[in-house]
């Protein structure tokens, strides 16, 4: 019997979502504090965890899976967006200059086990990214796009879904898509503890990445301090 999966995965992750918005990469993210090198190290990490879902996804999805098929929508992929990002970022071969962190290791490791032991629970991975990106994504790309002086495109195209036209639309048609699995009640509150636990994973990558930025901000703050500095003692000799 179906279950209203949408509205339970929505309240269910509701905390977990407000922990990852209150990480530090993340808040500062938000307010605009953005250190290029630990994004383009976020975006690498992104290439694994997309590459390591699209492909379990769209292997089950091939062989009818009747939980992780219906939900596979192919528009919504990230890998080619990320590809060419990483192009952008790291140059023409990316291949050889990129390489997974430890949390997004750990992330991987998790989708691969997932789809090999209960499938239906990557449903809980795929709604807590690509709904999250479909949803915030054009906040989150103004502001990389302003914080690091960034075109229209270039390093942003994560953020761009070309083959979501009616992003409301397809969202209706996302969350009525999730009450119609053919899952319990039980297997239902499985998925929303697994998409609690995609959270968690992501609160890993986004804390190996806070002290990337911590470190950037207070290079710039030593440069500043330094430069006054060196100002003030110019006066001093002046005077």
């Amino acid at each position: 019997m179906a279950v209203a999966l949408a509205s339970q995965l929505r309240e269910g992750t509701k905390k977990s979502h407000t922990m990852a918005e209150n990480t530090g990469f993340v808040s500062c993210f938000l307010k605009g504090v953005v250190d290029k090198a630990s994004y383009r190290t976020l975006v690498a990490d992104l290439y694994f965890v997309y590459t390591a879902m699209e492909e379990e996804i769209g292997r089950l999805r091939n062989q009818g899976h009747p939980v992780v098929g219906p939900v596979g929508f192919p528009e919504l992929n990230r890998r080619e967006t990320l590809e060419q990002d990483l192009a952008f970022y790291f140059g023409a071969d990316w291949r050889t200059a990129v390489k997974a962190t430890p949390a997004a290791q750990q992330y991987v490791a998790r989708i691969h086990q997932v789809a090999a032991e209960a499938p239906e629970l990557l449903v809980g991975h795929h709604y807590t990214r690509y709904i999250g990106d479909l949803s915030g994504g054009q906040i989150l790309k103004n502001i990389a796009q302003k914080a690091m002086g960034l075109g229209d495109h270039d390093g942003l195209r994560f953020y761009e879904f070309a083959a979501i036209p009616d992003e409301k639309g397809f969202k209706v048609n996302y969350r009525a898509t999730l009450d119609h699995l053919p899952i319990d009640q039980a297997m239902a509150d499985r998925i929303v503890e697994e998409a609690n636990h995609a959270f968690h994973l992501n609160m890993l990558m986004f804390q190996e990445l806070e002290g990337n930025l911590v470190a950037a901000i207070g290079k710039v703050l030593f440069g500043f301090l330094t430069r006054r500095q060196r100002s003030g003692s110019t006066e001093v000799v002046a005077a």
